[in-house]
C-alpha cells in the first residue's frame, strides 16, 4: 500500500478481530517501523515488547471485558518509556514525542499490512494496568508502558473519521490567514 493511501485508510479500530493470528514476520516489521521513527536528539527512549502468547494475551484481555479490540486481539504491541526520564536538551526529555512517532508509524504500517489496532493509552493510566501489564512481560520497573496496541485482521468495515478541512486546521504563514 502507497504511504499516502495507508495515512487515508488509518483509523482507530476498536470492532471485532478475525480469528486469524498475525505472524511474528509482520509484527516485526510493524515494530521495525516504530524503531524507524524520529526520536530527539536520537535518544531512541521507547522500547517495545510485542505479546504474541497465548496466555499473555488472554491476562490482557480479562483487564478490558469491554472493548472488542481489546478483547478479540490476536497480539498487542506494549510501548515503554522511563519512569524517571533523563533530561537531553536544555533540561527537557523528549519521551512523549518519540513513543507518539514510534505509534504513528507502527499504525500506518499496520494499516498497509492489512490489519487494525487502536491507541490504547488512557485505560493503562487507570487501576494500575500499566504496571500490571509490565509485570506479566518481566519490565524493569525502572520502565513503563504509555501505549499499547491491539492488533489483529479486522472483522467489519471502518473508514477514518471525518477530518476538518484543511482551511480550518492549516494555513500558510500566519495563523488564522485567509
Amino acid at each position: 500500500m502507497e504511504l499516502f493511501e495507508a495515512i487515508e485508510k488509518r483509523h482507530s479500530y476498536r470492532g471485532p478481530f478475525e480469528n486469524q493470528p498475525v505472524p511474528r514476520e509482520d509484527l516485526q516489521r510493524i515494530v521495525q517501523a516504530g524503531i524507524q521513527a524520529p526520536s530527539g536528539k536520537n535518544a531512541q527512549t521507547t522500547s517495545f515488547v510485542i505479546i504474541d502468547d497465548l496466555e499473555l494475551i488472554q491476562k490482557i484481555q480479562a483487564l478490558h471485558p469491554t472493548n472488542k479490540a481489546m478483547q478479540q486481539a490476536k497480539a498487542y504491541i506494549a510501548c515503554f518509556i522511563d519512569k524517571h526520564p533523563d533530561a537531553i536538551y536544555e533540561g527537557h526529555s523528549f519521551q512523549v514525542e518519540d513513543y507518539a512517532a514510534a505509534v504513528e508509524n507502527m499504525l500506518l504500517a499496520i494499516t498497509a499490512l492489512g490489519y487494525a489496532a487502536v491507541w490504547v493509552d488512557g485505560w493503562l493510566r487507570l487501576e494500575n494496568r500499566a504496571e500490571i501489564i509490565g509485570n506479566y512481560v518481566g519490565a524493569p520497573r525502572n520502565k513503563i508502558i504509555r501505549v499499547i496496541l491491539p492488533i489483529g485482521v479486522p472483522a467489519e468495515e471502518h473508514k477514518q473519521n471525518q477530518k476538518k478541512p484543511f482551511s480550518e486546521r492549516a494555513w500558510f504563514n500566519r495563523y488564522g490567514a485567509s
